[in-house]
């Protein structure tokens, strides 16, 4: 109140003056974005998104009910008229049933969003990306520009992206979603095709009603875009989207995005890169990007033929985990359900094998940072980096139980120890440069993981 009594005294115009000093700097505090991609691209990642490093993916729609094949089964079914596609409908399914029928046999009826939410933190992910609708054009959430082809309106009669929301955010987890740019057989998009995409009647009377609901409905932490690549970001009015998302949207502030919002963006514009599905570079970027890979090595979407030999073994998924976050990418792994809501037993055990394994080694993920050297080759040893300690993952066991590091350079503070086990290694110089460590001597069943075990340095360069 004082404050104001004084500036009460002041003439008019320096109070004035004032008022408006004060209006200016708080606009100038929010900075703002303009619709083109020199202005966007300059826009700093959350830090939220770096810190997180593993997430889960969720394919979920439509496709769950045949599940065959893969998600794209109506593609290759009506697009392509792929003779093996039409050959399985026709074994199982009447004369004259068409894709939309599947849709009330989508039923999520045991769906349990907290039973999933628990999964998905015990596997230790920091954020979960839904499909809020693929490529088939249903929407998982009661859509205003989707009638009777939404999971309100036909099958599950539930909000499934609100659900899921709600669950994953009670346990702190972020919340992504998935959304598809175009639909294969939307008549709109299908007249801007043929058009040469001169037109966008499907731009502004489908994709960008859905997208700006999908904001300002559930406030996502990550929108993950798709189906951008037969046409360029002027078609879809990708920057006047992300313009007003970085800007005025609720969520300006927090959101991520990754970068598929036209033929011409993969790897070069967005937030974040994903370039394309399960990328894996082979040297460290100069981007922060994301690998986004399946359990199921043939598919995003459940399939009822999944044999065993298509599961991504643990030893392969943490081995692809480790090698992502020391390269500076995030590691996004897939899971399907079935058209009943079930996250089968195989998904699941593959989950809880890298939560646990993040119980103990997760100091050398979470809000890592790569290190200056990413990898010894020979020894296929990946390194990551906290403050002033450096972690090296081994994924093989040296049959003398000596590991060699070439890299780092020891100190007089030099300490050594091993994630999951209490005391201090010992370790010696390595004559040719680097050091030694020797292992603790205990049976593989004895430590405190089964692979990809971490050793922790302090006081090295």
């Amino acid at each position: 109140m004082k404050s104001w009594a004084v500036g009460a005294r002041l003439p008019l115009l320096p109070r004035l003056l004032l008022v408006l000093g004060a209006a200016e700097g708080a606009l100038g505090a929010q900075r703002r974005y303009t619709p083109d991609w020199p202005s966007l691209d300059s826009r700093p990642l959350p830090d939220w998104f770096d810190q997180a490093k593993f997430g889960v993916f969720v394919h979920w729609g439509v496709f769950s009910v045949p599940a065959w094949g893969s998600e794209w089964f109506w593609w290759h079914w009506k697009g392509e008229g792929s003779p093996q596609y039409q050959r399985f409908m026709s074994d199982n399914y009447p004369p004259g049933f068409s894709y939309a029928d599947f849709g009330p046999l989508f039923t999520a009826r045991f769906f349990d969003p907290e039973g999933w939410a628990d999964l998905f933190q015990a596997a230790g992910a920091k954020y979960v990306v839904l499909t809020t609708k693929h490529h088939e054009g249903f929407t998982n959430w009661p859509s205003s520009v989707s009638w009777n082809w939404n999971a309100k309106d036909v099958g599950p009669h539930r909000d499934l992206v609100g659900e899921l929301g709600t669950a994953v955010r009670k346990r702190n987890i972020r919340y992504g979603l998935y959304h598809s740019l175009f639909e294969w057989f939307h008549p709109l998009y299908l007249l801007d095709k043929k058009n040469g995409f001169k037109t966008q009647y499907f731009v502004f009377g489908k994709t960008m009603p859905e997208l700006y609901e999908l904001v300002n409905r559930y406030k996502p932490d990550l929108i993950w875009s798709d189906g951008d690549w037969e046409s360029p970001d002027s078609y879809w009015n990708s920057t006047d989207f992300l313009s007003w998302l970085y800007s005025d949207s609720p969520v300006k502030d927090e959101v991520v995005v990754n970068d598929r919002w036209g033929f011409n963006c993969s790897c070069h514009h967005g937030g974040y890169y994903n370039c394309e599905d399960k990328f894996q570079p082979s040297s460290l970027p100069n981007h922060k990007w994301e690998m986004c890979t399946s359990i199921d090595k043939r598919s995003w979407g459940y399939r009822r033929t999944m044999s065993i030999s298509d599961v991504a073994s643990e030893s392969e998924i943490i081995s692809e985990l480790v090698q992502t976050v020391s390269l500076g990418g995030n590691y996004l792994l897939n899971i399907g359900p079935t058209k009943d809501g079930l996250i089968v037993p195989i998904f699941q055990e593959r989950l809880l094998a890298v939560g646990k394994w993040l119980s103990i080694s997760g100091e050398a993920i979470y809000a890592s940072k790569p290190w200056r050297v990413q990898l010894e080759k020979n020894e296929s040893v990946w390194y990551t980096s906290k403050e002033s300690a450096v972690y090296a993952i081994f994924l093989n066991w040296p049959e003398n139980g000596v590991l060699s590091l070439k890299s780092p350079k020891t100190t007089s503070a030099t300490k050594v120890m091993m994630l999951g086990i209490q005391k201090d290694l010992k370790w010696s110089t390595n004559p040719p440069g680097g050091l030694l460590i020797y292992l603790p001597q205990l049976p593989l069943s004895a430590l405190p993981v089964e692979f990809a075990w971490t050793i922790k340095m302090m006081g090295v360069e």
